[in-house]
């Protein structure tokens, strides 16, 4: 049994901690980034330069539906620039003292990730604006008559953002990136390249028609592609099986309850709401996300891109509602009576 076999077989693997286990599936450069061509061929252009010049990078922006690698493009930036990456999230900055305590603390020329950025409160962000396009910020001490303002100079640093809802950044804050890109969904062709890359850094060999029928059912998402290929190792490892076949990865699609299309539960109650409950005709985001005690924002972010992008419904000025398509992949799977 060589090296692989034998890890899987055992279940060492299992032993590690979940947190290294993630880090050690993130890519380090830009050759080991599947796909994204348009934004590698951006990035080495502005990273070349930025060295050459011996200054930070631009400002960058990523935005798109969830899964699709855009904290992992931060840390390929920041390694291939080779310098520090602070790492927070929008939500977790609470007033303007915390961003002031975080960007005084930065290296020179280091990169600022921030994740979730459309969630920054409003004084946060007037922080936020000089410390971007003056690398400074201004801090008020005292209050009243006798306030005073004192400017803090800041070294030069990236701040790299990635936001889901592009739409809710502040037109002040969204101009104040250098660049920004948006991050579409993965081809099966790259899914499957990804399950491949992550399954090698895991241990583990996975068989080419496992590794696409993991990609056909993904969402077109990187991230829902390594959570299938985690499932379906565990089932390997139990069964003792030295490598991930198809079989085992339709037992492990067929225990999580993902079909051909790559739906779940939600995504059919979601449909089976739609059709049944409101009889295709179109309903209120708030409305349909209460009909499957979901929250909005869950429904908004998480199911609805994918749904969307397969035409099963669409968007419509009165609200949601299911397509003929959508139609007939409830009748298909008999879910008139969910």
């Amino acid at each position: 049994m060589d090296d692989d076999n034998q890890r899987i077989a055992s279940g060492s693997l299992l032993n590690d901690s979940e947190e290294a286990v993630e880090q050690s599936l993130r890519p380090t450069s830009f050759t080991e980034v599947v796909g994204r061509e348009r934004e590698k061929e951006n990035l080495r252009v502005m990273i070349e330069s930025a060295r050459q010049r011996g200054a930070a990078l631009d400002h960058i922006l990523f935005h798109g539906p969830p899964g699709l690698g855009k904290t992992s493009l931060a840390m390929v930036i920041a390694k291939e620039m080779g310098v520090g990456l602070h790492v927070t999230t929008g939500p977790a900055i609470n007033k303007a003292g915390d961003l002031a305590a975080i960007v005084t603390s930065l290296e020179p020329n280091s990169i600022l990730f921030i994740d979730e950025v459309h969630r920054l409160r409003h004084p946060v962000e007037e922080i936020l604006y000089p410390a971007m396009e003056d690398r400074a910020i201004d801090i008020i001490i005292g209050k009243g008559p006798s306030a005073k303002t004192l400017r803090l100079d800041l070294p030069q640093f990236t701040i790299v953002a990635a936001t889901t809802k592009l739409s809710m950044l502040s037109a002040p804050l969204r101009d104040r990136f250098g660049i920004d890109f948006r991050l579409d969904f993965y081809t099966e062709e790259e899914l499957a390249e990804i399950v491949q890359q992550k399954a090698q850094k895991l241990g583990i060999i996975v068989h080419p028609d496992a590794a696409r029928e993991i990609a056909k059912r993904s969402r077109m998402t990187a991230r829902i592609a390594v959570r299938i290929l985690k499932r379906v190792r565990d089932i390997a490892v139990v069964e003792g099986k030295h490598s991930v076949d198809l079989d085992s990865v339709l037992a492990g699609l067929k225990m999580l309850n993902i079909d051909e299309l790559g739906l779940d539960d939600i995504d059919r109650r979601l449909l089976h709401s739609l059709a049944v409950k409101f009889s295709g005709k179109p309903v209120g985001l708030g409305t349909l996300a209460a009909s499957i005690s979901e929250e909005a924002a869950t429904v908004e972010d998480v199911y609805e891109p994918f749904l969307l992008r397969r035409g099963l419904i669409e968007r419509t000025p009165r609200g949601r509602a299911i397509t003929d398509q959508g139609t007939v992949y409830i009748q298909t799977k008999n879910l008139t009576a969910l």
